[in-house]
Order: C-alpha cells, then structure tokens, then sequence
C-alpha cells in the first residue's frame, strides 16, 4: 500500500521555517483516483459474514427444540386413526386352478391339394364358410382325362375281340390234338396266346378304372367338415398333386381342442386327481384373461416332458358349440385340479410379505389393529387361502397398511361403490 501510495502522491519533506509555502497541485477532473484493493475485498468480506450470521440466527429460531410451545403444538405420535379399508375373512370352498398359456389346435387340419394336374376351371366355396365332408369345392379340367378313358375303352375293346379268338382257336386245337391232327407244340402255344390276351384285357381295365378315378379327382370335395379358409390359388392356374401350398385350408372347429403347458412339479398332483376323478374340467379364457370362452375336459397328456423347458403338453376338449374358439388362437387354460372345502379365504391385497414373512393386519374390537403370521395356501388373482393363523369372521385390513404399525388406532372407512357392469 505504501508503493501504491508513493507513485500517487509525492512523498512529504519536512518543512523548514524559512522555506516558502507550497501550493498542492490541482488535480484533473477526468484523472480517476485510485483506492487500495485491500478496503473493497473487507468490504465484501464482512457483507457475507452478516449474512451467514442471519441465516444462522433464523435457522436456530425455527428449529423445534427451541421451546416447550412447539411440543404442545405437534400431537403426540399415533394419536391419529389411519384410515383403512377391512375386509372379513370367510369359510367357503376354494377352488385349486393351474393357469396357462394354451393355444387352439383343432382335431384336423387339412391342406386341400389337387390329386392330378390340370388347370383349375372354377372355385365353388365361399372362403371362411363351414364345407361339409364330401361337398365339392373345386373343378379340375376333365376332358383330357375323359379322352384318355375313351381311349383305353378301345384298346380294351380290340384285345376283348382277340382274346375271344384266341379261345375259338384254342378249342380247335383241342379237338384236334386229341385226335392227333395237329402237333401237341401248336395246342401248348395257344394256351399260352390265351393267358396273354388275358392279360391285355386286365391291364385295359385297370387303366379304364384309373381314368374313372381321375375323372373323380377332378372334382376338388372337402375331406372333413370344418371351416375352409382363403382360397391359395386362383382359377385358371395350373395345379398338379407336387404343390406346397395347396388350394385351401380346413380346419375342424366342432369340436376342437387346446393345448397347454403344465411345469413338471405339478405333473404327479394332475395325474393323480385324473386317477381319482376321471377328466379334468378347463375353462378356456381369452388372452387378456377376463372373458371366459368355453368349457372342456383334459383329454390326453404327453408322453414326455421335454427336457428344455421342464414343461408336458395338455390336450383338453372342447365342444365349441358356439364357435368361440378359433385356430392358433392364444387362450388362458384354467386346469381346476380339486377343491378344498371349508377353507378360510380371504382378499389377496391383505396378505403382506415383510420379516416376520406372511402376515396380516387384523383389527381388534377396539379399533386397533394387531400385525398376525399367517400360513398361505393356494391363490389366485382375487383371493388367498390361508391355511393357519387366522379364524373365518376375524376382519383384516385390507387397503392403507403401508402407514400402519403393530397397535396402531385405525378407522373404517367405506369400499368405494362397485362400477356397473357393462
């Protein structure tokens, strides 16, 4: 600061008495006078310092250990009722369903291909109909395997008239060789001209008999009765029996069945309840597993379980009687394997997991709730068997338990109303 100081202003001597007074120059008005940077960075130094001593005093007067008014003000803790929704748990039967994924697989399902070659004159079904067995569905051009029928009942008829003569000869030659007229050679050789003539006219009728059948084949009919999907080609092209695609598809709908997948650790406890009881029932849902289809029975079970997926394929039967099972379509499979009678049920939301494992809320008489350890039995998506630690008529909590603890003060409050039903 001094450096600062002598390269502003000159430095002062000491005046002497006999030393004229001096005049201090007069300072421009555009010079700037320059400060020491020392009193702007105390200057800033000391704002922040006021600051942080501020937010400090606010901070200490807001906190909740400052006086006994605050404690007065803040209720003590649980002196609140959370508010719940209970639910009662019951006695019933309980039914023990499997669900899987399963897919529609008809009976039958039949490519229609043409037995012959020729080209396709017309399509006689209308394409997503049910056809019945036998009902023609297409027409092959027959007049080339009509020529050649008429061809083969000439050739038949020629060898007919040969054969005919042969036998003439071979009666002659009969007679005369037992009179020794001819040689025994000539009467042996016509014997022969016969069976070969006979022949001929077997080998004419096999080939009359196959140009009938092609003529058959030339008229397309359905093999089952189901339903025939789009038609695969167009009149006019040329069809011959080598062709992969064929002309249409028919699947069986009436009845039809669905197969589904079961893990292996369940396959002893199936095979055992279709043992005891027979068939099986399954209800088949749609994919989203809210609309129930159709009805069935379990009609078979693999012979294996394959060893990638640790899974046995289920075939169950279906009457489909209205039509609402569909090929290759996906459905859920609800395989009901028994039914426990007089099991304590109650809503699946009640049953919480946490340390003590599987546990409830249960409400006590005098609106307190008491945390229970429960035993859980078989589920579905709706409700929960609980095998022991709970009595049917005791009431649970079943909605608001995440704010809940052991003896905590609740209040009931009512289900939201039911939606009508669509």
């Amino acid at each position: 600061m001094d450096q600062n100081l002598s390269e502003t202003e000159p430095s002062a001597a000491p005046a002497r008495a006999d030393a004229p007074a001096r005049v201090a120059p007069e300072i421009a008005p555009h010079e700037p006078i320059t400060r020491p940077p020392t009193s702007r960075r105390g200057l800033r130094r000391g704002l922040i310092l006021v600051l942080l001593l501020a937010a400090a005093g606010l901070g200490w007067w807001w906190q909740p250990w400052r006086g006994p008014a605050h404690h007065a003000a803040t209720p003590p803790a649980g002196a609140l009722s959370q508010p719940v929704r209970e639910a009662e748990a019951i006695a019933g039967d309980f039914p023990v369903e499997l669900v899987e994924l399963g897919t529609v697989t008809p009976v039958y399902t039949v490519t229609v291909i043409s037995q012959i070659a020729g080209y396709l004159m017309d399509v006689e079904f209308h394409e997503g109909e049910i056809v019945k067995q036998g009902q023609e569905i297409a027409l092959v051009d027959p007049r080339p395997y009509q020529v050649m029928l008429e061809q083969y009942e000439g050739q038949l008829a020629a060898d007919q008239a040969s054969l005919g003569q042969a036998r003439m000869d071979l009666e002659r030659y009969h007679t005369l060789n037992r009179q020794d007229s001819i040689a025994r050679q000539t009467f042996e050789d016509q014997v022969y001209v016969v069976k070969q003539y006979e022949g001929k006219v077997k080998l004419d009728q096999a080939q009359i008999d196959n140009a009938k059948l092609d003529l058959i084949y030339c008229h397309i009919v359905a093999p089952i009765t189901g339903r025939i999907g789009l038609r695969l080609v167009d009149p006019g092209n040329f069809v011959q029996p080598g062709s992969a695609t064929g002309i249409a598809v028919i699947a069986q709908v009436q009845p039809t069945t669905v197969i589904f997948t079961l893990p292996e650790d369940n396959v002893p406890v199936v095979l055992g309840e279709i043992k005891k009881q027979g068939k099986l029932k399954v209800a088949a849902f749609d994919r989203s597993d809210a609309i129930h289809l159709a009805d069935g029975t379990v009609y078979a079970i693999d012979s294996e379980i394959n060893t990638s997926t640790g899974m046995v394929n289920l075939r169950a039967m279906f009457d489909n009687q209205n039509e609402a099972l569909f090929a290759n379509q996906f459905v859920n499979a609800h395989l009901l394997v028994t039914t426990r009678q007089h099991a304590t049920i109650v809503p699946h939301a009640a049953v919480l997991t946490g340390m003590p494992g599987d546990y409830v809320y249960v409400i006590n008489p005098d609106d307190t709730v008491s945390v229970r350890s429960v035993t859980i039995g078989p589920a579905n998506k709706d409700e929960t068997v609980i095998t022991s630690g709970l009595k049917p008529g005791e009431h649970v909590v079943v909605d608001g338990a995440d704010r809940l603890r052991d003896g905590s003060k609740v209040k009931i409050i009512a289900p939201p109303p039911a939606s009508r039903a669509p």
